[in-house]
């Protein structure tokens, strides 16, 4: 149970911080962090199904293989360093946010 009192007429807790709107970097690195993640788990499962069908090593030198094998090598480690800039960025406005008021 919470130790702050919450009145009838508002569902949050007394002194919190106001909803703040969303920016539109916020929905920018949010949603290349998303697509770049996706990308990167359907290109390592490709992967994993070329080699399963039977494909050797050097089959993965021709073609769209290159990126399809480099995506989820760069592509996971820039979404999480996105995520955890959306997180800072978030964090230091709602801070701010929480001064003013």
């Amino acid at each position: 149970m919470s130790a702050q009192r919450r009145r009838p007429d508002d569902s949050k807790p007394t002194g919190d911080v106001p909803d703040l709107p969303v920016r539109t970097i916020d929905k920018v690195l949010a949603y290349t962090a998303l697509g770049l993640a996706g990308a990167s788990v359907l290109c390592f499962f490709a992967i994993i199904i070329g080699t399963a069908s039977g494909m050797k090593q050097e089959a993965f030198a021709h073609g769209a293989w290159p990126i399809i094998a480099g995506l989820p090598l760069y592509g996971l480690p820039i979404a999480f360093v996105l995520i955890i800039a959306l997180l800072i960025m978030s964090m230091v406005r709602r801070g701010r946010a929480a001064k003013r008021s």
